[in-house]
């Protein structure tokens, strides 16, 4: 190929790669629905943008489920997958976080039914991280709290309660504070009535604190306080 036309080639790729990055940048400003709408399309970039978006918040759903990262992995990718296959299935009158968070606890309940999995819970802090956490439940605005949520260790504490946690209560638990959905959310994609989901956040909650308490992370005792 002559020089001037292998430079021409060069410069019509860059410019096409230029605008194809310069369309992406705008489509990340748009809504769920309307990167729905692009993907059904045929626009790939869109739906790329909107697996992008979502595919934490699906893993960190069905890994705390199965307890598997590996499997976790596999069944967040058959998510996605399962979802552009009906995608014309969504009804942008709702949220498309509740739609694809559905589809991801339906293929993880139905691997929990079909299979025996072993769990893999956290393993809990030392003790020096035990009293670490104490010390802050103790006075959640000391000084302490805040190193406490920089160095991890209640992170830590907190998902090896919550990986002890009955799984239906620990699955709206991770809805609701982690994805931050509503009652009304979490009801539609577990398919639970709202009253049933406020009451096993209630249990779930519950059942947490008896644990991180049980193993020493509760709020240590005043002096001069009684038992």
């Amino acid at each position: 190929m002559p020089p001037a036309t292998s430079n021409y080639t060069a410069s019509r790729a860059g410019r096409h790669r230029w605008h194809r990055a310069r369309a992406a940048r705008g489509e990340m400003w748009l809504t769920d629905a309307q990167l729905v709408e692009r993907a059904l399309a045929g626009d790939q970039d869109a739906y790329r943008l909107l697996v992008g978006r979502y595919q934490a918040a699906v893993y960190n759903l069905i890994v705390r489920m199965v307890r598997h990262p590996a499997l976790a992995q596999d069944l967040a990718q058959d998510t996605f997958l399962r979802a552009f296959s009906h995608l014309h299935s969504f009804d942008p009158r709702y949220r498309f976080a509740s739609w694809i968070l559905r589809i991801g606890h339906n293929l993880a309940v139905d691997t929990l039914r079909r299979k025996s999995l072993e769990e893999l819970p956290l393993d809990p802090p030392d003790a020096a991280g035990q009293a670490r956490v104490q010390a802050a439940l103790v006075d959640p605005r000391s000084d302490e709290a805040s190193r406490l949520v920089e160095q991890g260790d209640l992170a830590r504490a907190l998902e090896w309660a919550l990986a002890r946690v009955r799984t239906e209560y620990r699955e709206l638990l991770v809805l609701r504070h982690h994805q931050e959905l509503s009652y009304e959310e979490i009801a539609e994609v577990t398919r639970l009535p709202v009253g049933t989901v406020k009451s096993y956040l209630h249990r779930g909650r519950a059942e947490m604190a008896r644990l991180l308490e049980s193993a020493g992370w509760g709020p240590a005792t005043r002096e001069g306080g009684g038992t």
